[in-house]
């Protein structure tokens, strides 16, 4: 896949396209039946398949107060798309100049001199333009002029009445359901950042950790114990992970990463790794002493284990 960021960086020579335009955030199972639809479409009429997406949820220029936080970064969004198979991604920068386009000029500058639109697919819900006075009616109007096509994309439902969305895989791991909202992503829930020092508690009490940064990329789940994986330079380890702020312990900041790594003792730190989650164990708990604590956790690594066979 090759990414561009802006429609700037695109080839003067760049072929007829078929594009998707949206968030794309956590590119979840509805995104990716948008997608397969969208190279079956550019496979069939021999064009480009592109993606048009954002450098940030809109809402958070527009309406900070109302924009949620991302289920993935830029940079793991891209990661997810380019595992699709698409042929191009561009990633619009979501400036206040760019904000104001009108309906009009969004579509002559981004779908038609820059990427050659011949298919344009959409949500039923889709809004374009300064303050989103472009929809679907329009978008298909100004199709006539453009000479492009659209088409309506249906939402997934895999309970036949909810549609899969990013506010719906966000509400799952606020509740720390990471094998729901893995079901609704059609991948794990990755918090990605790097290996920093902590207080090297768990080694001394015989599991010792990765410590992500607090500056890590991804929504981290609900505060709790869970089975999964740690990826560092593409090697997959399967890993106890604890979120929170490990309430046995004064002193420890909120939501902190921790990544037990089973039967291994690697040296991660400096590393930018993938911890990823696939089921919860348990919620977290203030135990009375060290012996309790201990005894807890050989007991998690023992389900974590369990799991992950």
């Amino acid at each position: 896949m090759r990414t561009f960021y802006g429609v700037e960086e695109v080839p003067a020579d760049w072929p007829a396209s078929a594009i998707s335009i949206g968030k794309f955030d956590g590119v979840h199972a509805g995104h990716r039946a948008v997608i397969g639809e969208l190279k079956a479409l550019a496979e069939r009429d021999d064009l480009a398949s592109v993606v048009v997406t954002f450098d940030r949820n809109p809402l958070a220029l527009l309406s900070p107060e109302d924009c949620p936080k991302s289920l993935v970064s830029t940079e793991q969004k891209l990661d997810l798309l380019s595992e699709t198979g698409i042929d191009a991604t561009v990633v619009i920068a979501f400036t206040r100049e760019f904000a104001a386009l009108s309906p009009q000029e969004f579509i002559e500058r981004i779908l038609v001199s820059s990427l050659h639109a011949t298919h344009v697919m959409v949500g039923s819900d889709f809004r374009f333009g300064a303050k989103g006075a472009g929809d679907v009616a329009l978008l298909q109007q100004l199709g006539s002029t453009y000479g492009y096509t659209v088409h309506i994309v249906d939402d997934v439902k895999p309970d036949s009445t909810h549609r899969v969305s990013s506010t719906w895989i966000r509400e799952l791991l606020s509740a720390g359901d990471v094998a729901a909202a893995s079901e609704l992503l059609g991948h794990l829930p990755t918090v990605r950042g790097i290996v920093v020092h902590g207080a090297a508690r768990g080694r001394e009490l015989g599991y010792p950790t990765a410590n992500l940064s607090p500056e890590s990329e991804g929504l981290i789940p609900e505060d709790g114990v869970y089975a999964g994986w740690l990826t560092d330079a593409g090697i997959r380890y399967p890993a106890a992970i604890s979120v929170g702020n490990n309430p046995t312990f004064e002193g420890v900041p909120h939501k902190q990463v921790e990544a037990y790594v089973l039967d291994e003792d690697i040296d991660l730190y400096g590393h930018m790794v993938d911890v990823s989650f696939v089921e919860r164990i348990r919620g977290m708990v203030a135990f009375t002493g060290i012996a309790p604590l201990i005894e807890q956790m050989a007991d998690d690594v023992d389900k974590v284990r369990a799991v992950l066979s």
